[in-house]
């Protein structure tokens, strides 16, 4: 696939959540490979916008587009499906499984997607063992810190080797000095193997790491948003 066809595309899309409206006509594309942040202050649109790409959310008016398929048109199981094989995802508080290992919360994804567990532990050893936490792979959620629990995130969005990571205020609970080791790692990561990323931001810093922005405002999108 030509790095110049975009990977995902919005049409005209609108959300509206009640009276609200969170989008109001976007057009989007992001390039297959690329990294693309999106910004914008609180309630602007930005988190909306990333779960409508991510099929997430499905707009009331418009069109999502990942590849060939029109998400927005998918049925919730399919779509469900889609972000299991296709997407990764990292939150701003990682929403790891407190009850569950570091271990057992990388290996999840694989496990719900029917892999056998010896697999799917030797893939999240592999894993923890490059964002230098095998010695935690035993460890809690509770018993990390921030930036170890946030790389064990990311571990979890790789496992499963996604064509497309979306990640949420990724850093919005860090420190600038894990925020900065946290980008870093996910992006070396992601570029290794060609990933594509999404990353919602307030944060300038964060931004500057990804190849293009777009600046979300009152639901409408700003900067280059439409690929040539």
């Amino acid at each position: 696939m030509s790095a110049a066809l975009p990977i995902l595309s919005l049409r005209g899309v609108r959300k509206r959540f009640g009276l609200d409206v969170a989008l109001d006509g976007v057009d989007l594309d992001v390039r297959a490979g690329e990294v693309l942040a999106i910004m914008g202050p609180s309630g602007s649109g930005k988190s909306t916008l990333l779960h409508v790409l991510a099929g997430v959310h499905t707009p009331d008016e418009g069109e999502a587009r990942y590849l060939d398929a029109r998400v927005s048109e998918l049925r919730e199981t399919d779509r469900a499906r889609l972000r299991l094989s296709e997407f990764g995802f990292v939150f701003q508080f990682g929403q790891l499984l407190p009850d569950l290992t570091a271990l057992d919360n990388v290996a999840l994804p694989l496990l719900i997607a029917g892999r056998p567990r010896r697999h799917a532990a030797r893939q999240a050893r592999s894993w923890l063992e490059q964002l230098g936490l095998l010695e935690h792979a035993g460890k809690r959620p509770g018993e990390l810190s921030g930036g170890q629990a946030q790389r064990v995130a990311i571990a979890r969005a790789l496992v499963t080797a996604p064509r497309v990571v979306f990640a949420d205020e990724p850093t919005g609970s860090l420190d600038s000095l894990t925020s900065e080791q946290v980008m870093t790692t996910l992006l070396e990561l992601a570029r290794g193997s060609g990933t594509t990323v999404v990353i919602v931001t307030h944060d300038a810093r964060v931004a500057a790491y990804a190849d293009r922005e777009v600046v979300v405002r009152d639901g409408r999108v700003s900067g280059v948003g439409i690929l040539a």
